[in-house]
């Protein structure tokens, strides 16, 4: 068995294309965007490139036929206890020796530039995208999340990695009964002249990213790990979500014109891309085009719900979710809800999520192993 750096165009086309071959049977693979990927290993594109290190290899067997694939990387942002390196794109036929040399060989690498634990599979980029290894509901991905089969659980625990922390999304269905306390939140709310809620307007861009990251800023940036968001950020992300929005789900608060309250969602991009298997050049964004303007998309995605800390339990939360659903029922084909994941380590945010009559859809893993087999392992610690 031998490693191959991914350098070459023909090598980059291999490590693309690796997982469809390895998926061709399996019905739940969505191929990801090919310049999703490549965006990760452009140095132009990734500003992480700037703190750290990352390559990526292809694994051969002795009859050269690819049998596995890896990224590996360093990133001096991503503190830790310890130095800790990462790996990400794993993706390994179902041999145990296989994915151990592929393991081996990250090691190694990490090792040499000073790491003393791996994580993965994550990404060299934020935790929003490619982060984790899928354990439970192997369903169709969400647009940006990682897909994988059952046994690569069996690849990881057996060579040594243990759970870091555990990644849990939510969902439900639209059209299932509302609980009565959201009823009555909504109902008591209704009666306060001063609290209206607004559906976001592509025509207003600009303040409602200004609205997001006040309320943002107020409701979850103190949150654990959470960022401050600055008012051009916001508006950079409104914009990148331009073209994807729907200005029947994403729902605001006010208390007069104060923002209090926001429901972030857009449609599952995958419910479109599965159609493309990878590409996006002229061609695919023509026929992207036309895929959504007559297939209709069953299925939306929960990106943010905050309200700000002033308002948190006095029924802002039922009251918002109510005039959204009431709204978005009669005017979409949404059946579907899910949100992006949210860590074990935080079960404020568990608590929001359940608080929204959801359940878990589906539980990915972040793993972690320690070079040191004598240390003592800790799982991510709770905020």
């Amino acid at each position: 068995m031998k490693a191959i750096k991914v350098a070459s165009q023909q090598s980059v086309r291999e490590f693309l294309d690796f997982p469809s071959k390895l998926y061709q049977a399996d019905e739940n693979f969505i191929r990801p965007l090919d310049e999703d990927i490549e965006s990760v290993f452009d140095p132009k594109k990734n500003k992480l490139y700037k703190f750290g290190d990352c390559e990526r290899f292809l694994f051969k067997n002795n009859s050269d036929e690819t049998i596995g694939r890896v990224a590996v990387f360093t990133n001096r942002k991503y503190r830790q206890s310890q130095p800790t390196g990462g790996i990400g794109f794993f993706d390994c036929i179902n041999d145990q020796s296989s994915a151990d040399f592929i393991f081996n060989f990250s090691r190694d690498w990490l090792q040499k530039r000073g790491m003393e634990a791996m994580d993965g599979p994550i990404n060299f980029g934020e935790r929003d995208r490619f982060w984790g290894l899928l354990v439970e509901g192997f369903r169709e991905p969400l647009y940006g999340m990682n897909y994988n089969a059952p046994y690569y659980k069996q690849l990881f625990e057996n060579y040594g990695f243990q759970v870091y922390f555990n990644q849990l999304c939510f969902g439900r269905n639209i059209h299932d009964s509302v609980a009565e306390n959201f009823l009555d939140m909504h109902a008591r709310v209704s009666r306060n002249p001063a609290i209206r809620a607004q559906r976001l307007r592509v025509c207003e861009l600009n303040k409602y990213a200004a609205d997001f990251a006040e309320v943002y800023n107020s409701a979850w940036a103190s949150h654990g790990e959470g960022k401050q968001m600055t008012e051009r950020q916001a508006q950079k992300l409104f914009k990148t979500l331009k073209p994807v929005i729907n200005e029947h789900i994403s729902w605001f608060v006010y208390e007069n014109e104060k923002p209090i309250a926001m429901w972030m969602n857009i449609p599952d991009l995958n419910q479109w891309f599965k159609y493309l298997n990878g590409r996006f050049g002229l061609w695919q964004k023509i026929f992207f085009l036309m895929v959504k303007k007559l297939r209709k998309n069953r299925k939306m995605v929960g990106l943010v719900f905050g309200v700000v800390p002033e308002w948190q339990r006095r029924g802002i939360d039922g009251y918002m979710i109510w005039e959204g659903t009431k709204h978005f029922r009669r005017t979409t084909a949404f059946e579907e809800y899910e949100m992006q994941w949210i860590g074990d380590f935080n079960p404020k945010m568990i608590k929001i999520a359940e608080s929204l009559e959801t359940t878990v859809t589906r539980k990915l893993s972040t793993y972690r192993f320690l070079f040191d087999r004598t240390r003592e392992f800790q799982r991510h610690g709770s905020v």
